[in-house]
């Protein structure tokens, strides 16, 4: 992990929809044991089935834009 993690963190950077993936993924885990915490069974199937569903329209995503310019985002503001 250690030798990929910056080409990871360089991608991710240049790509900022897939932050929002990997967050979404993470409030989708988070829900999916909390809901296991409160004794409510969710299959694992529709969990794997969404997030695989979102990686492929993310490919996809990815793959229209590659001919333009990637997302830039502004610097977060500073008051003062």
């Amino acid at each position: 992990m250690l030798v990929f993690a910056d080409e990871v963190g360089a991608f991710v950077e240049k790509h900022p929809t897939v932050k929002m993936l990997g967050l979404a993924f993470l409030i989708l885990i988070g829900f999916n044991l909390v809901a296991e915490g409160t004794h409510v069974h969710i299959p694992k199937g529709y969990t794997y089935f969404a997030m695989a569903f979102a990686m492929g329209v993310e490919f996809l995503n990815l793959r229209l834009r590659s001919k333009g310019a990637p997302v830039r985002l502004h610097e977060p503001r500073r008051e003062g």
